[in-house]
């Protein structure tokens, strides 16, 4: 294993775990009888989820284009984040905690 995918590897591991629990979220939130009152967190987790997907895939493919969505992809996370912890649902604070990780390491390489 090259360093390059060494030094990308918990970025890629967060952001794929950000990008499952933003579905999953997503998905639950759709479920819940308060759906009005999820309309920004269902909105905010599909975003999370398209952009951390695609940051993992360049990540992995060690796209030089990667830097550009490392900031877009932190910055949507941390708002993602912010939004779930408003929700008491155990999806919504799983979620938060995921997208904060992701935000971070995505950060971390940017640093």
């Amino acid at each position: 294993m090259d360093n390059l995918h060494v030094k990308y590897k918990a970025c890629v591991e967060a952001c794929l775990r950000a990008y499952a629990a933003t579905e999953y979220c997503a998905a639950s939130c759709l479920k819940e009888s308060s759906l009005e009152a999820m309309r920004n967190c269902i909105q905010l987790n599909m975003e999370a989820a398209s952009v951390s997907k695609t940051t993992a895939d360049l990540l992995a493919m060690q796209s030089p284009f990667v830097f550009t969505l490392l900031s877009l992809c932190a910055e949507v996370c941390e708002s993602c984040a912010a939004e779930c912890e408003k929700h008491s649902h155990d999806h919504c604070q799983e979620t938060a905690t995921l997208c904060k990780h992701c935000a971070e390491e995505c950060r971390q390489l940017l640093a």
